[in-house]
């Protein structure tokens, strides 16, 4: 079932986390922020949201690179559930795909708790202070990757964030397949 995260709560401030990495490295949000703005999304492995635009991701994260916008990637989703969505699963996914940002793993769940997050894909673009400027979609696309001409609503909004510390007004919130929520113990 498709979900839908709420809209952006403008300046929010990003909670600091450190969590292992798939190269191996602890990574703390403290340290990979970029100086122009950071870009906190919440993804998986198995989710068909993420396997449609996941080279548009790597695209945007490229893009946003000389913009002083950094990314990181977290998957926050039950593991022993989604065995696809497993730390070693992770590895190779970041690895095949050549990902050019950290992709964590949040086995205890309590980083998508603390941002709120809802789905994958779920985006969180902060500015240079780390308060919240964007929660809004990638693009238009959906279960399937939409048109290559595609507005980049993801890449504008964080470029403008870049640019003048500010997200736009109107965003569109992303849809996804809900977080892999484990069971209470």
């Amino acid at each position: 079932m498709a979900v839908t995260p709420p809209v952006c709560d403008f300046g929010w401030k990003a909670p600091d986390f450190a969590l292992p990495g798939t190269d191996g490295k602890r990574h703390a949000l403290s340290d990979l922020a970029g100086p122009r703005g950071t870009l906190v999304m919440f993804i998986c492995n198995h989710c068909p949201y993420v396997k449609a635009v996941l080279d548009r991701i790597l695209r945007d994260a490229r893009d946003l690179a000389p913009l002083g916008v950094s990314v990181v990637a977290i998957n926050s989703n039950d593991s022993v559930a989604y065995p696809a969505d497993s730390f070693e699963a992770m590895q190779a996914v970041a690895r095949d795909r050549d990902f050019p940002f950290p992709y964590l793993h949040d086995t205890d769940q309590q980083v998508a708790r603390a941002y709120g997050a809802a789905c994958t894909p779920d985006f969180f673009g902060f500015d240079a202070g780390l308060e919240l400027q964007y929660r809004g979609r990638l693009d238009a696309s959906g279960k399937a990757a939409g048109p290559e001409d595609l507005r980049r609503d993801l890449y504008e909004a964080m470029r403008q964030v870049a640019e003048t510390g500010k997200g736009p007004a109107d965003q569109v919130p992303s849809m996804g397949c809900s977080i892999k929520w484990k069971e209470p113990a």
